[in-house]
């Protein structure tokens, strides 16, 4: 298992310049035809956001915590979530997506869910930016805890590649999966705390929340940009974490291989 994930990495690191190739070309793909064209990449996160922060400051009156306002503590945890989200729902897809290379040719398919991922971080580094902006408008100065974003943004590509390459591969055989997917996104999105306070909830379910990996890459935007927080002084999290994302990393690349050969029989 470690062997092959190794040749699959360093394949992946020779194949370079022909993914970035293919990252450019998914990403400008997805919003070709449309009036607004790529614009529809930057406009609809945003449209979504402002949506979610009128709700739940504006009419539900949803307190983050005492030491920033409302809208930053809420898009320093919902940016990171829609980056996580977008890439698992469309690299879930990237196989079926893109049956005619599956069928027609020479090509590593492992890069096909990681260019899902990459098409995906074009946007969430332009909501990065935003990030520091807006936090700056507000009179937050940057400062080295800053920096942790990009750790944490390394915490969720590792992440995701680790679960595309499982779901990508087994939705192949199991059409259903996209769809349990799906769901399993949206009751994600409720269950890590984007819009509430893991203060509101009790030790022990907030314990059981943090199992979902995402709660640590969430958590982690805000103790790099409000709470000040290094991530080894949540070593046990932290710990957990890699060991979690280790695994499905490892386990993705396995799973991906022993199915690989059969992807052109079923599509």
């Amino acid at each position: 298992m470690f062997s092959s994930f190794f040749a699959s990495l360093i394949d992946t690191i020779k194949s370079r310049q022909v993914f970035f190739k293919l990252v450019k070309y998914d990403f400008r793909q997805a919003y070709l035809g449309s009036y607004l064209g790529i614009g529809w990449a930057f406009l609809q996160p945003l449209i979504s956001t402002l949506i979610f922060w009128f709700v739940f400051e504006v009419g539900f009156r949803s307190a983050s915590n005492q030491k920033v306002p409302f809208i930053l503590w809420l898009i320093s945890g919902l940016f990171p979530w829609q980056f996580i989200s977008s890439s698992v729902l469309h690299g879930t897809n990237s196989i079926l997506e893109n049956s005619y290379i599956v069928k027609k040719m020479v090509f590593r398919l492992s890069l096909l869910p990681m260019i899902k991922i990459f098409s995906s971080l074009i946007i969430h580094i332009f909501f990065i930016v935003f990030l520091a902006v807006f936090f700056i408008a507000y009179g937050y100065m940057p400062n080295l805890h800053w920096l942790q974003i990009f750790y944490y943004l390394f915490c969720s590509m590792v992440l995701l590649i680790g679960i595309n390459l499982i779901t990508s591969s087994v939705v192949v055989f199991f059409r259903d999966l996209s769809g349990f997917v799906n769901i399993f996104i949206q009751f994600g999105f409720w269950l890590t705390p984007i819009f509430w306070n893991p203060s509101m909830v009790s030790p022990r379910t907030n314990i059981f929340l943090k199992l979902n990996p995402a709660y640590y890459i969430i958590n982690g935007y805000r103790d790099s940009l409000i709470n000040e927080v290094w991530f080894w002084e949540r070593s046990t999290w932290t710990l957990y974490f890699w060991v979690l994302v280790v695994f499905l990393f490892i386990y993705g690349n396995h799973i991906f291989k022993k199915l690989r050969p059969h992807f052109p029989d079923v599509i």
